[in-house]
């Protein structure tokens, strides 16, 4: 595991198997009860070369535990946009790109 230091914050750069080669880094951002469950609002993480998408990047989010795996288990109410934009499982996700994961928002 290796830590990212970012002013003010810390990010954690995780869960890269050894033979996992890095093609992106990507900034993922985490709102409401995803915030609060996985402990962290953002950070940033190189991806591995097999995830090219958000549903291979969700994919990869699930393989990290018990917690990861519930909350963005299919058919929960999670919505994901990439670089503000709606996003669906075959959305790209490429270097640069951020990546955000929030509950659907209802208001009145």
């Amino acid at each position: 595991m290796r830590w990212l230091h970012c002013p003010g914050k810390s990010a954690i750069i995780d869960f890269m198997r050894p033979n996992d080669s890095p093609i992106a880094t990507i900034e993922v951002l985490y709102f409401a009860r995803l915030r609060e469950v996985f402990g962290r609002e953002r950070e940033q993480v190189e991806l591995p070369g097999n995830v090219q998408d958000v549903g291979g990047l969700t994919a990869w989010l699930r393989s990290r535990g018990e917690t990861w795996e519930r909350e963005l288990a299919p058919g929960r109410p999670v919505r994901i946009a990439v670089n503000q934009d709606m996003a669906a499982a075959d959305t790209p996700v490429g270097d640069g790109d951020e990546v955000a994961f929030f509950p659907p928002v209802t208001g009145g």
